[in-house]
């Protein structure tokens, strides 16, 4: 956003001093529309750019005739545009220091947002902390201070905001943890850089809405058959953990693979044929049947780890199928087949990199742990994601409340509609069929895998309390009908 700030400036149709004066009276607009009953305002000024805005927005607000006192951390630097927008204002200006939260007030967040880079201190971390205490109603402007734009970290006391008002697009902070819970309703306002350009400025990094993936999405023609939408498969495990392969099949039928079918050992064969009906049962012990079956069932795709067992017959599994796979199959790695790998990650890694499979990783924070013991430490999700997509040459899927789906040439999605209804036991085994049933249509990987954390929190949404994971698969067609018939569009691209 800063680059296209900067854009908009050298060649036009705006300057940063209109792009300040928009951003401020956008600011204004929903502070009046979202606390109609504000009875005053407290609007926390600092020196940079938030600031302007801040200044621009309480001569704005000041125009209504209720009180607006601006809180000022520090004076703009001379000449800058936040000085000029300073001047602008002519009511009240007292040091920050002096602020305490009042009844009453709508407390408006203009001394930082996304522009720091450090933890609050000093007067503005107290004033943070003080605004928590009387649970005073804040609007951040842009993003609340203390949150990492670039990662939605925070580190020591942040303000939490009832209400974000950020301009042309969100950054990753506001979808990312902890951040997000920070921002309260997340508002992107129009300033009067053109879209264009935004896009010309922004990087790979997405919010995962449906206009990221929507047009991917496999779509039935009049003569397709059941063998035109793939064949997907899931492997159990021995029978007393034969469910979470049969919620992964399931799901995968449920998102459209016209075949599916569960790879039994012998053991659990009677056990799964009890629970199966539309989904077809097949006997594989070892790795090299499962290998025969993927070539003369012309499999495209399999997963495998839910319930499976953790050793070295998953690792062989894995380890064969992709060596003898083709650029028409996917592999999605889930649950025990990660931690199979725990030991000897780069095994995986390699074969990932030499076959010409895609192959999908979905690990919680917990499995990722596992694979990337070097990486699980770095604050930034999306970083940790990122650089895992690379170094294993798979789409990773990492999974939590903000879900990122990172894709080995730099591509990132940041989930918008995770809800913690999905915390149950069975889930992923369900998300990883999902993945499993778009992919054996043809859906490229990243996009599935983007299209499957979507559908699967959808789902979970539209069931509601009570859910288990043996609902999520039967909630699918309401939220694939509704795809299927969009009635609104909306912009997901976030800057880097």
């Amino acid at each position: 956003m800063a680059t296209a700030d900067r854009m908009a400036a050298e060649t036009g149709p705006v300057t940063l001093r209109r792009l300040m004066e928009n951003a401020g009276v956008a600011v204004a607009r929903e502070a009046l529309r979202l606390y109609p009953r504000a009875e005053a305002f407290d609007i926390l000024c600092g020196p940079g750019n938030n600031g302007g805005d801040g200044y621009v927005a309480a001569r704005i607000l000041a125009e209504t005739g209720l009180p607006v006192t601006v809180w000022a951390i520090d004076e703009p630097r001379g000449g800058s545009d936040a000085a000029g927008a300073a001047k602008g204002w002519t009511g009240p200006t007292r040091p920050l220091a002096k602020f305490r939260p009042r009844h009453g007030a709508l407390v408006i967040d203009a001394l930082f947002g996304a522009g720091l880079a450090r933890p609050l201190e000093g007067e503005a971390a107290r004033a943070a902390q003080a605004c928590i205490e009387a649970q005073s109603p804040v609007l951040a402007v842009d993003l609340p201070s203390g949150v990492s734009g670039a990662d939605g970290t925070v580190n020591g006391p942040v303000f939490t905001a009832a209400t974000t008002v950020t301009f042309m697009a969100r950054k990753p902070g506001h979808l990312l943890q902890p951040g997000r819970d920070s921002c309260g309703e997340t508002i992107v306002a129009d300033i009067g850089i053109p879209a264009s350009m935004v896009a010309a400025c922004a990087g790979a990094t997405f919010a995962n809405q449906p206009d990221l993936w929507r047009d991917a999405l496999p779509v039935a023609s009049n003569d397709t058959h059941k063998y035109a939408r793939g064949h997907a498969a899931a492997c159990s495990g021995g029978p007393s953990a034969t469910g979470a392969a049969r919620l992964a099949a399931l799901a995968a039928a449920r998102a459209g693979a016209g075949a599916v079918t569960v790879l039994s050992p012998a053991s659990a064969l009677q056990v799964n044929a009890r629970h199966l009906t539309a989904i077809m049962l097949a006997r594989v012990e070892a790795a090299e049947e499962l290998v025969d079956f993927a070539v003369e069932r012309k499999l495209r795709s399999l997963v495998i780890g839910p319930g499976f067992g953790v050793g070295e017959r998953a690792r062989d599994f894995v380890q064969a199928f992709l060596a003898k796979g083709d650029d028409s199959q996917s592999l999605i790695v889930d649950a025990d087949a990660i931690t199979s790998f725990k030991d000897a990650p780069d095994t995986m890694f390699e074969a990932c990199a030499n076959s010409p499979a895609s192959t999908v990783l979905t690990p919680h924070e917990g499995e990722f742990g596992r694979l990337f013991p070097d990486l699980a430490g770095r604050p930034s999700k999306l970083e940790r994601a990122g650089e895992a997509a690379r170094r294993s040459h798979c789409t990773v899927v990492l999974k939590g409340p903000d879900t990122v789906i990172a894709a080995p040439d730099g591509r990132a999605a940041i989930n918008t509609n995770g809800t913690p209804l999905l915390a149950t036991a069975g889930s992923g085994d369900v998300l990883a069929g999902i993945i499993a049933g778009l992919t054996a249509q043809g859906m490229p990987v990243w996009e599935a895998s983007c299209a499957a954390v979507w559908i699967h929190a959808e789902a979970a949404r539209s069931f509601g309390p009570g859910l288990i994971a043996d609902d999520l698969p039967d909630a699918m067609p309401g939220v694939l009908r509704a795809l299927a018939y969009p009635s609104t569009r909306s912009c997901n691209a976030i800057a880097p």
